[in-house]
């Protein structure tokens, strides 16, 4: 079996922590399809990558989803591998361009949004109401203990974007101050649960208390088999947490959560905007 451990592909796969669920399967498409067209990798070492890469970061159901496009493309056609890799990355951008489409008809003029992390679906909404000349302003979070906040937050400023940066703690004090709330989502499960990263829970209670909307962004490359129990949630070193050492003291750093569905207004997806129950997993 080939050695795939310092593949770039693979590697900058595994190590991207800061980058949303499309903006690293839109990256890692990219990347193999470039390394395919170079390569010209084997049938074998390719299927071998391919599973590889479906393994790496079991929490981002979409870039298992893209993999296994990809892999069905190769089985029923015999055009370029590398020519079906873009073709999978070309839907899924298309997916998320629809997306932000239909997400547009849930944001006023003037709405304060509030979000948790930096997706870059979202990041792609906030873009797109800018290029339209939409006046909008943002409550993001720090999204400890990675800091994505930070960068959505710089974004926000280079898009002269009004934007108020706040611990994870402060997420009930400021829901308040919000027209809605609106995030990515990582993978929708089949239980009445999605994934995302960890905080998004307490965000989505906060909201469900104050009555404050909360849409999720979630197209259809995000649907899982998987329940809230077979779900894996990905934990990185606890070291990122700088906890203090002791006998008895357990740092835990798990980056992703399930959130119940039933806290949300509705999903957001490249289909268009679903709220009951049997819509959110159609």
């Amino acid at each position: 079996m080939p050695d795939h451990s310092t593949n770039p592909v693979l590697l900058n796969l595994k190590h991207d922590y800061r980058s949303g669920a499309t903006q690293l399967a839109l990256q890692t498409l990219h990347d193999l399809a470039d390394y395919v067209y170079h390569a010209r990798p084997a049938p074998d070492v390719l299927a071998n990558l391919l599973a590889e890469l479906r393994r790496a970061r079991p929490s981002m159901v979409v870039i298992g989803n893209a993999i296994d496009r990809v892999e069905h493309r190769l089985s029923v056609t015999s055009d370029e591998p590398w020519n079906l890799v873009e073709s999978v990355r070309r839907d899924l951008e298309s997916a998320a361009n629809r997306m932000v489409g239909h997400a547009l008809g849930q944001i006023s003029e003037g709405a304060v949004i509030m979000t948790h992390s930096a997706s870059s679906v979202v990041i792609r909404l906030f873009r797109t109401l800018v290029e339209r000349g939409v006046a909008f302003s943002v409550i993001c979070t720090q999204s400890s203990p990675g800091q994505e906040g930070h960068l959505l937050a710089s974004t926000l400023n280079e898009l002269e974007v009004p934007v108020t940066l706040i611990t994870d703690a402060q997420m009930a004090l400021f829901t308040d101050q919000a027209d809605l709330v609106i995030t990515g989502c990582d993978s929708w499960l089949t239980d009445g649960h999605f994934v995302n990263k960890s905080g998004t829970h307490l965000l989505a209670l906060a909201a469900y208390v104050q009555n404050i909307p909360f849409w999720v962004l979630a197209d259809t490359f995000r649907d899982s088999q998987a329940t809230r129990e077979s779900a894996q949630l990905e934990e990185l070193p606890a070291t990122e947490l700088q906890a203090p050492e002791g006998r008895w003291i357990t740092a835990r750093n798990i980056y992703f959560e399930p959130v119940p569905e039933q806290l949300v207004s509705g999903r957001i997806s490249e289909l268009g905007v679903f709220s009951s129950p049997a819509e959110l997993r159609r």
